[in-house]
């Protein structure tokens, strides 16, 4: 009998959600067939088998969280067992203990929102504490995400009031929407001390609804319900989509946005790469296209200001040594991901031309791995490729600073020539550039967004790649 475990899906993911079984009991399976699929984050991901035989037994049903390296299928790989019942007993006491007595749809969280130097995954045997969620727990026996201690770190959530939380998660598990819903809380009650004592931190956390809408689960506060007029339609937002929200909101939370504009004249870009694009594709079997040039002068700037690529962790700064660049690309259904190019400082153009490629192709495929889309120490998002001149774009926690390339149009400029101003037609964009004020001041967020304009308006038109 073979026992298929949960596979490590990269180094800080500790768990992942079934979202599917592809098969049944009873099934025939190849080796390398998909069997299920589970979700890490904001990616969806096969699990495929490493024996052939037949799927005797779930240990797991969808929307379950299973810990990585946790037993989750039993396979009859030799001579078929004539009933089931003998498998059901030889399942070992350990799966059994540690099944979920509960599906939790909304069990993950994103880890990857935490600070790279505060990340600590947990050891799959970590114990869980196996109380009622009714129950405040101690530190001792209970299990906090990363995601969750940093939070607290953050909003000075002192270790006692964090143990007399109520968790509404799996096993009593403290999740990030009820240390939301307690620091709002908390606030409330600083704010009311004038006209009513504040409420005990026991007291004050009340578990959050089932549904948990994106749109309290970063602020604690309900928004006000639609007006539902005849002829409309109510679609619930898929797992993806309210992750992003969730996401979205936390970041605005976070973190004082601030935006600097920058207009950059990139003609010579544009005639450039007319020239050599063609004869690149040939060679390289890849389409040339802006991102990767823009997303090298990006590399160029923070090698100048290496201050912009940092994270917050309560009241330290991390600066990070690799420049590992996000590009936010849109998926086919609507949503967002952002895949992250590792190491883009050690990359030629053509190099960088080919992760952005790889990356764009597998996002809209569906195809990354959870490491695809995790480390990531800057963003870049092409606002352009829809048609808009800028954007603000949100922060993509727990970065510092995001980039939005607006799109490139031809415009009526002054040139300054030997022989006086003239009035030429150039190419030319905006550059958006959204920064965490926390740490990153205005002087530094507006000089880096115009060194990455100075590098683009410095384009050598006799490059060869």
């Amino acid at each position: 009998m073979f026992e298929l475990t949960m596979p490590k899906m990269g180094e800080s993911v500790a768990e992942a959600t079934i979202t599917q079984w592809l098969k049944n009991e009873g099934d025939s399976i190849a080796i390398d067939e998909s069997i299920l699929t589970i979700a890490t984050d904001k990616v969806d991901s096969d699990i495929p088998s490493p024996v052939a035989g037949i799927l005797t037994k779930k240990l797991f049903n969808e929307n379950d969280v299973i810990k990585v390296d946790q037993v989750i299928g039993l396979i009859e790989t030799g001579a078929a067992s004539k009933s089931p019942a003998p498998v059901a007993a030889a399942v070992p006491a350990k799966v059994e203990a540690e099944r979920p007595a509960v599906a939790v749809p909304q069990a993950i969280e994103l880890r990857a929102e935490a600070p790279v130097a505060a990340v600590e995954v947990p050891s799959p045997s970590q114990p869980v504490a196996q109380s009622s969620p009714s129950e405040a727990k101690s530190s001792a026996t209970r299990f906090y995400s990363p995601l969750v201690r940093s939070m607290a770190s953050q909003e000075a959530v002192s270790q006692a009031e964090l143990d007399a939380i109520l968790g509404s998660g799996q096993d009593g598990r403290v999740t990030k929407q009820d240390l939301l819903a307690f620091i709002a809380q908390r606030a409330s009650g600083v704010q009311a001390m004038n006209s009513a004592p504040a409420a005990s931190a026991t007291a004050a956390v009340a578990a959050p609804s089932v549904s948990n809408s994106a749109s309290t689960a970063s602020t604690g506060f309900k928004a006000p319900a639609p007006t539902i007029f005849p002829g409309d339609e109510i679609r619930e937002m898929d797992r993806m989509r309210r992750l992003i929200a969730d996401h979205m909101v936390m970041s605005k939370h976070v973190s004082p946005h601030v935006t600097s504009f920058v207009e950059a004249d990139v003609t010579l870009i544009v005639q450039w790469r007319d020239r050599v694009k063609s004869a690149f594709e040939k060679r390289e079997g890849e389409r040339l296209t802006f991102t990767p040039i823009f997303m090298e002068a990006v590399v160029k700037a923070i090698k100048d200001f290496p201050n912009i690529n940092v994270s917050v962790d309560s009241n330290s700064i991390v600066y990070h040594k690799p420049i590992n660049l996000g590009m936010a690309t849109a998926l086919p259904s609507g949503n967002l991901i952002v895949p992250v190019i590792k190491n883009a400082d050690r990359l030629s153009l053509s190099g960088m031309t080919k992760a952005v490629n790889e990356m764009a192709n597998l996002a809209r495929t569906n195809s990354l791995k959870p490491d695809d889309v995790q480390g990531g120490t800057y963003t870049v998002t092409n606002v352009g490729s829809f048609g808009n001149i800028l954007g603000t774009p949100i922060i993509n926690q727990p970065q510092a600073a995001i980039m939005a390339l607006g799109a490139i149009r031809k415009m009526p400029a002054v040139i300054e020539t030997p022989e006086g101003d003239v009035i030429a037609i150039r190419h030319k964009m905006f550059l958006s550039h959204s920064y965490d004020h926390r740490v990153v001041d205005g002087a530094l967020g507006g000089m880096f967004v115009r060194r990455v304009a100075d590098y683009l308006e410095q384009w050598d038109p006799t490059r060869e790649l």
